[in-house]
């Protein structure tokens, strides 16, 4: 009997706590995002014994390979342009077949394509850029050509696991030097 009544004290005791300790209405808790502060583009022409130049980032460091292919790497995003030269020899119609297979094979985990034509007929400069959206493994891509003798293509890779939503905000802002680039491109 007198285990029932403690047990009916204890329970009175724990409701009325329940009850009367919290006193203000809950709120949902807004959605946060990630505050990211990338620094103001500034750019530099670099120079090189290649047959092409265009102006880079000041954030971030490009390294030459063979055939004038090179890397641009970005330390601080974890980042890196892929840029591929290729003599145009009569295979023009090849190697914009071959930037196209490097988008396509990302429609597998892609949400969308998102393409942007690009033309600056006073330079003979034509190329097209892709945006992947998605979870896939280059989110953008681009190709730019004089299109008689010169192709240059590139495309963005991170050094992390793929999750667009997190890389959002690194992939727009190497978006906008990709697309630097190629407004800025130069044949020699």
């Amino acid at each position: 009997m007198i285990y029932k009544q403690t047990v009916l004290k204890v329970l009175i005791w724990v409701s009325a706590f329940v009850l009367f300790a919290c006193n203000e209405d809950s709120m949902p808790k807004p959605q946060s995002y990630l505050l990211l502060e990338y620094p103001e583009a500034d750019y530099h022409r670099f120079v090189n014994g290649c047959h092409y130049s265009f102006a880079i980032s000041t954030e971030s460091n490009i390294e030459f390979k063979d055939n004038c292919s090179a890397v641009i790497d970005y330390p601080k995003l974890h980042a890196q342009v892929h840029l591929t030269y290729k003599s145009i020899q009569n295979n023009l119609q090849e190697i914009l077949s071959d930037a196209d297979k490097l988008t396509s094979k990302h429609t597998v985990r892609a949400d969308a394509i998102v393409p942007y034509p690009f033309e600056k007929k006073e330079t003979r400069i034509f190329g097209m850029m892709n945006e992947v959206q998605g979870e896939s493994a280059s989110n953008v891509q681009f190709y730019v050509t004089d299109s008689t003798h010169h192709v240059v293509t590139a495309a963005l890779y991170f050094k992390v696991k793929p999750h667009y939503d997190s890389l959002y905000p690194a992939v727009d802002y190497i978006k906008n030097d990709m697309m630097n680039m190629m407004e800025t491109m130069e044949w020699k």
